[in-house]
């Protein structure tokens, strides 16, 4: 019986550790210089505002394994305004990456340059995929693969198929 309790009680404790490890590292990471929305929010701003536009920071790799849907790419490291002249500057922009860190430094450039509103989805694709959200591969078909970047930051996906 104790034995059991036991179990029970690690089984809670492990997940929500973890959890509130992530949420501490990412904390750590952001400057806090772009407002975050968090996955339910993106999620409830998409089906009311078809015009949102959703930018993925990542590398072409990353972004050949999954994205959210409708995502538009545009590369971290080749990032510059040509990236997104097309678009009218009131337009709401989401920017998005492994966890938010490079996403933000885009959406940065992004208020600088006059965009706005401009928000960094929270987390990351992998808040994205831990809240149970869809994300597509290159052929427009739902997958559960994510690019987690590298293996030390694949921790932080739980679920999701892990692609490195």
């Amino acid at each position: 019986m104790i034995l059991l309790f036991l179990g029970i009680c690690l089984s809670i404790s492990g997940p929500a550790q973890s959890t509130a490890a992530y949420y501490q590292e990412l904390a750590s990471l952001y400057s806090h210089t772009v407002p975050v929305i968090r996955a339910d929010s993106l999620m409830a701003l998409m089906e009311a505002d078809s015009n949102v536009v959703i930018l993925d920071t990542r590398s072409p790799e990353e972004f050949e394994v999954s994205r959210l849907p409708g995502a538009t790419f545009v590369n971290y490291d080749k990032f510059r305004k040509t990236s997104v002249e097309n678009l009218p500057e009131n337009t709401p922009i989401v920017t998005y990456c492994t966890v938010g860190y490079r996403s933000e430094k885009i959406g940065e450039k992004l208020l600088k340059m006059g965009y706005s509103p401009v928000y960094n989805l929270y987390g990351g694709i992998f808040e994205w995929v831990n809240r149970g959200y869809q994300v597509y591969d290159a052929r427009d078909s739902v997958t559960t693969k994510v690019h987690t970047y590298d293996r030390s930051w694949s921790k932080w996906l739980v679920k999701g198929q892990k692609i490195y």
